[in-house]
């Protein structure tokens, strides 16, 4: 892989701070409506909206402020969008996270739980007549010039984490495949188990609900290798709105009381996913350690 496209993700999101957007993230706190960015944690955007709207209407009451929902279909445009002040909160993967934080100062406030759980895990997948049995597979004789997919390069487990064992395992992905995708979780794994890609990039979450949904089967999507624990997806603020501790503090607690709330209102979140907990940028320290790592965060 050259400079120009191991860097592209980080040079992007540095460039933004040169724009008047940039600036207003790091002006004053807003006023009015609270902006809601979501990633493209659904198949569609308007199933993503409907997924995440009693979310928004829910801080918007406990917030005392309209909360317009807004959806972006990839996770380095999310922390674009964080980073240039389009939005003032993102519900935003690990990744795309320590990106708009590194560049812009956007600071997490909670993370997601899922099944009680703060973490999750990166996968490599496969298909059971692929050949390949394991990581080791993968990345030897067996593996070189098959075809490859990775999420897009805002994502932590379908681009970054598999790039650094990669990396760090001494292999080039784009010397090593014959043929390299970036695209989304969902096609990831609907390609994969149809066997028109060898292998590719996922997380433990998306590959349980395709299966659980019936997107795909468990026996047609195998997985060769998991990353350690990984911190789940952010709940982060515009640097404008980090330097209102009483604002953030307000949030925390509306975020604190999804948990309880899903009992009698199961729609405020996806299933199995079951609240948030209140943490701060260290506990994306993996993330971050993993993108200096990599060469993939540069000079501020």
């Amino acid at each position: 892989m050259n400079l120009n496209r191991r860097h592209a993700c980080a040079v992007a999101l540095s460039s933004l701070l040169t724009l008047p957007g940039a600036a207003l993230a790091q002006g004053a706190a807003p006023s009015g409506p609270l902006k809601l960015g979501v990633g493209m944690f659904q198949p569609d955007r308007e199933k993503n909206d409907a997924t995440y709207r009693p979310l928004a209407a829910h801080l918007a009451q406990r917030l005392g402020r309209p909360v317009e929902l807004r959806t972006v279909d990839s996770w380095e445009g999310l922390a674009k969008s964080l980073a240039n002040g389009e939005t003032d909160l993102a519900l935003m993967g690990p990744w795309g996270y320590v990106l708009a934080h590194h560049f812009s100062d956007a600071q997490v406030v909670s993370t997601i739980l899922y099944q009680g759980k703060p973490e999750y895990f990166a996968l490599v997948v496969t298909h059971p007549d692929s050949g390949l049995n394991s990581i080791d597979d993968l990345l030897g004789p067996k593996g070189r010039g098959r075809s490859f997919a990775f999420g897009d390069k805002g994502s932590t487990s379908g681009y970054l984490v598999p790039f650094h064992e990669f990396q760090k395992r001494g292999i080039d992905p784009e010397k090593h495949f014959g043929r390299v995708l970036y695209t989304k979780h969902q096609a990831i794994q609907t390609q994969v188990t149809a066997g028109q890609i060898d292998a590719g990039a996922d997380f433990n979450r998306n590959r349980d609900v395709m299966i659980a949904q019936g997107l795909i089967t468990a026996a047609r999507s195998k997985v060769i290798w998991q990353s350690a624990p990984l911190p789940n997806d952010a709940f982060a603020v515009s640097a404008a709105l980090a330097k209102d501790a009483a604002f953030v503090k307000r949030l925390q607690g509306a975020l604190a009381e999804v948990g309880p709330l899903l009992a009698s209102q199961p729609g405020l979140l996806p299933a199995n996913y079951t609240g948030f907990v209140a943490r701060d940028n260290t506990f994306y320290k993996p993330i971050r350690d993993a993108g200096l790592a990599t060469g993939k965060l540069g000079a501020r």
